[in-house]
Order: C-alpha cells, then sequence, then structure tokens
C-alpha cells in the first residue's frame, strides 16, 4: 500500500513539473499579476431582488417566477462614462461584468433568445455594447464573466447540485444547449 501511494505522489509530482501553459496563457497572468487594481461587477436581473446573483437558487424561485423580474429591471441611470470615469480616476486597468450569470439572463442583446436586457426589460439597450465603446474610448481593459451553468435554459442538463428548484424538466439536450452557448 505504502509502495502504491508513494508512486502515486512521485507521478503526480512528475506530471505537476512538467505541465507549461501556452505562451499566450502566460501573457495574460503577467498581465494581471502586473495590473493588480481592477473592478469586478456583478450586474443583471437579480440586482431587482437585491439578495445577491444566487437569489433564483437561494430562494427556490421557478423560472415561471423569475421570469417576471426583468419588466422591473430598468436601469435607467446607468451612465457607463462615469463608470469607467470613476474607474480610472481610482486607479483601476480593468473592469470584469457579468454577461451571463446561472440565472441565464443576457446583458447584451443576444439573438439567441430573448431572455437578455434589450428584449426583456423596460431599458431595452444593450449595457455590454454600451460599456464596451467607453472602456474602449477611456482605455480601459473590459472583460466578461460568463456563467456556462444556466438554470433557465431547459437544456442545460445535467444540472449538478444547484437549479433542481427552477421546475424544468428533468431532461435536456447537452449538445443543444453547448450549440445555443457556443453562438
Amino acid at each position: 500500500m505504502k509502495k502504491l501511494l508513494l508512486t502515486g505522489i512521485l507521478s503526480v509530482m512528475a506530471f505537476g513539473q512538467s505541465y507549461q501553459p501556452p505562451p499566450e496563457n502566460m501573457k495574460a497572468r503577467q498581465w494581471f499579476q502586473d495590473n493588480k487594481f481592477g473592478l469586478f461587477i456583478h450586474w443583471g436581473v437579480y440586482s431587482v431582488m437585491a439578495k445577491g446573483e444566487w437569489v433564483m437558487n437561494n430562494d427556490k424561485i421557478t423560472v415561471a417566477d423569475y421570469e417576471k423580474l426583468p419588466a422591473q429591471f430598468n436601469p435607467a441611470e446607468f451612465n457607463p462614462a462615469e463608470w469607467v470615469a470613476m474607474v480610472k480616476d481610482a486607479g483601476m486597468k480593468y473592469i470584469t461584468i457579468t454577461s451571463k450569470h446561472h440565472d441565464g439572463f443576457a446583458m447584451w442583446g443576444t439573438k439567441q433568445s430573448d431572455w437578455d436586457i434589450v428584449d426583456r426589460t423596460p431599458y431595452h439597450k444593450d449595457a455590454l455594447k454600451m460599456l464596451a465603446d467607453e472602456c474602449h474610448k477611456q482605455g480601459v481593459k473590459l472583460f466578461f464573466y460568463h456563467s456556462q451553468l444556466d438554470w433557465h435554459n431547459p437544456d442545460y442538463f445535467p444540472r449538478g447540485r444547484t437549479g433542481r428548484t427552477a421546475g424544468r424538466p428533468e431532461n435536456g439536450d447537452w449538445n443543444k444547449y453547448l450549440d445555443y452557448m457556443d453562438n
């Protein structure tokens, strides 16, 4: 048993030491290490509830009930120029924002679904495009956090440990979901 355990540990050590990330990965890591200070924004239709981005799962809200939230999401005072200027004034080098969180709601005008800020909210504007344009204008890098997990899309299956109370069917087409996500 000791010999088997030692062989396993040595194998892991040898493999771990031989892995070399691709140069572009190392370049990206170095960029983040050098630029250290940025802003991460969790913002989406879940903001209406003021209970965090996991509210759909934590409060066991069904898709049918959750679909009522976008009608209340109207960020009319969203001012990307102010946001980006604040980031620059604070000495930050980048912004990361949720493009889609686990609730599946897209914060841009996607053509894959109408479950997005442009089609389902009174705001009817592509907030991420506006932010991207302003970041480009002011020289701030923009990154997107895009969740692969999706409690809304019926083809995201198997679900894993979350989203079980969303009221979705106990099946789905994973390949169809992958096509949806890739598009």
